[in-house]
């Protein structure tokens, strides 16, 4: 019986293959599983021009010959006949992105090594022209030295041509077993050296703003100025969280001055009352008056996306990632962590690798998340001067870019270790797409702020309300008798638990107030600043609340010493329920979750001990 030919389609993700795969073949389709693996199977038929059927078959997207997920794996086994499948293609159809050449050229010289009859189509053309590139296909055509065919897939044009090449290279020659050495994939860097200087080659004609994007990516990718680009703009966000937020924090605090006057004026002192002030308003106005320094964050974060510089980063992220045992693909995943580590644990899933995977939801809590900001500028506001370092470096913002650099450094050599013991295993590398550069759409950048208002305005009426409530009631209650000169906190429920656990971190310098803080911390890191303010709110409830009155207070009753350590502790701590939580669901059990807390909250005691004694030590 005679076997119809097999062609196999080919090529990076969004290259524009399954629409030249429909187009090709109409409605002639079938869908299954490749055998032993849970992965789409297209194929369908396709009539060369002499008449000839040919089976077409639609492989995943990759974008090298060393497979990084099962998809790629079938890919890379397809093409070089291994994993069962002993039939070779008899050729391959490699399709490229014409708007994004040099990237997809790089595989294209992967499978042109395998030794296979290949036509490549140059498939979105009218897009890259659209963007002002014209390309030559015959000069394409030469340095690669196989047809290369012009087509705009979803418009149907260039098949006529494409069909042509095919009744060419499909049955001119019997295709031998490749070498054992088929599909060994040579230095990346040569590979990518030589896809630039063939897609060069091809351009006719270019748009001053294409030329723009490569001379910026000269300088965003390069070894050594790409990492300083990065640690600028990342030293200038921290920056303008200080400088930018002071006169909105002023307002809103403000605000709730007013607010808490209006309450004292209207109710009669009590129960009601003190709730109010001493509670809600003391303990949630605490946390929302470091929304403006939220949305500074996150209005550089937006804008970083929008213009195409996040890839980038991640790209320059990755080399320092691979050198402690991490995937590429966990940068998105930590990325996403310093808004939050729930969603940041949730993109895990996109990780194939099981053992990285799982490293990086082990280490997605070290990344700074923005419930941590809240605690870091009220401390660093109490104890770090605000005044200038070298005549233009502002301290204050400086220390708070330390912080997240001292997080995302824990997270590396908490990598290294778990890479090296309990989630040992081989790393596997990724490739991305550059997007081009690009002005932000303000209107999306708006939406993205709005969003997290609204998140934060949530948070701050249940999670940290309901908290700072049961805080308040919990030091409220029993009264010490009248006129015992008993501190209404020491009495309390709340302040007797704490000093139970203050002999615990008295070591690492911590005190009563900050034992009482990091139990309601435990439902949400914000809840800390919430706590302290309601702390002092009961100490001394005649006392004019605000930002200043906590500042003023945190002056008055903790060290230097004792300051640093409590930074510290929350650059390692897991205080957040939510992230355990999503911990257990995302690994099936309490095994790792447990595990997760027990090694972060040794890292936070470890380091918060030796920055405390070592503060002490130098005289601070």
């Amino acid at each position: 019986m005679n076997v119809a030919p097999l062609v196999a389609l080919v090529g990076n993700p969004n290259a524009g293959k399954s629409a030249l795969f429909n187009a090709l073949t109409g409605a002639r389709q079938k869908v299954g599983n490749y055998p032993g693996v849970t992965v789409e199977r297209h194929s369908g038929r396709l009539s060369l021009d002499d008449g000839r059927p040919v089976e077409l078959v639609d492989l995943p997207g990759t974008y090298s010959l060393d497979p990084a997920s099962a998809d790629e794996r079938v890919t890379r086994d397809v093409v070089t006949g291994r994993g069962g499948f002993e039939r070779l293609p008899d050729a391959l159809v490699v399709v490229v992105d014409a708007a994004n050449l040099d990237n997809h050229l790089r595989f294209t010289l992967q499978l042109l090594a395998l030794g296979l009859p290949v036509v490549v189509a140059l498939n979105m053309v009218d897009l890259a022209e659209r963007d002002g590139l014209t390309l030559d296909p015959a000069v394409l055509a030469r340095e690669l030295g196989v047809p290369v065919i012009p087509t705009v897939a979803v418009r149907k044009r260039g098949l006529d041509d494409l069909r042509a090449a095919l009744t060419q290279i499909v049955g001119a020659g019997s295709v031998r077993p490749l070498p054992a050495s088929a599909g060994v994939v040579e230095d990346i860097v040569v590979l990518q050296r030589r896809a630039r200087t063939i897609a060069h080659a091809a351009v006719i004609a270019e748009t001053p703003g294409r030329r723009w994007n490569h001379w910026i990516d000269a300088v965003a990718l390069h070894p050594v100025a790409g990492p300083i680009l990065l640690l600028t703009l990342l030293f200038v966000m921290f920056q303008a969280v200080f400088a930018w937020s002071e006169a909105p924090i002023g307002w809103i605090e403000q605000g709730f001055v007013l607010l808490e006057s209006a309450v004292r004026d209207l109710l009669p002192d009590g129960f009601v009352r003190s709730l109010i002030t001493d509670g809600l308003i003391a303990g949630v106005g605490a946390v929302l008056v470091f929304l403006p320094q939220i949305l500074i964050l996150f209005l550089f974060i937006l804008v970083l996306e929008a213009t195409g510089y996040m890839v980038r980063a991640a790209f320059l992220m990755d080399r320092v990632m691979a050198r402690v045992g991490l995937s590429g693909r966990a940068f998105i995943p930590l990325l996403s962590s310093f808004a939050c580590a729930v969603p940041g644990i949730m993109a895990t899933r996109t990780i194939d690798d099981e053992k990285d995977r799982l490293t990086t939801i082990l280490i997605a809590p070290l990344m700074t998340c923005s419930a941590r900001l809240p605690v870091y500028t009220i401390i660093i506001a109490a104890f770090i001067p605000n005044r200038t370092v070298g005549g233009w470096m502002g301290l204050q913002g400086l220390v708070l870019l330390g912080l997240y650099v001292l997080g995302i450094f824990g997270a590396f050599v908490a990598a290294l270790v778990l890479r090296r013991t309990v989630t040992k295993g081989a790393s596997s590398g990724f490739m991305m797409e550059m997007p081009k550069y690009q002005l932000p759409q303000w209107r999306d950048v708006a939406l993205g702020l709005w969003s997290r208002v609204e998140i934060f305005l949530k948070r701050a009426g249940t999670t940290i309300a309901l908290t700072t409530v049961i805080l308040w009631a919990l030091l409220s209650y029993p009264k010490p008798p009248e006129g015992s000169g008993i501190s209404q906190v020491n009495y309390s429920i709340a302040g007797r638990i704490a000093n139970g656990l203050e002999v615990v971190v008295r070591p690492i310098g911590f005190n009563r107030d900050i034992a009482l803080a990091l139990i309601p911390a435990m439902a949400a890191r914000e809840v800390a600043v919430a706590a302290i303010g309601t702390v002092y709110a009961i100490d001394d409830p005649e006392a004019e609340g605000g930002q200043k009155a906590i500042t003023d207070n945190l002056r008055a009753r903790w060290s230097l010493p004792t300051a640093l350590a409590f930074l510290m502790w929350f650059v390692f701590a897991p205080q957040c329920i939510s992230t355990i939580a999503v911990t257990r669901r995302e690994t099936n059990g309490w095994k790792w979750p447990a595990f997760m807390v027990g090694y972060l909250f040794a890292a936070a005691y470890i380091m918060a001990g030796i920055t405390y004694w070592l503060a002490v030590s130098i005289g601070l």
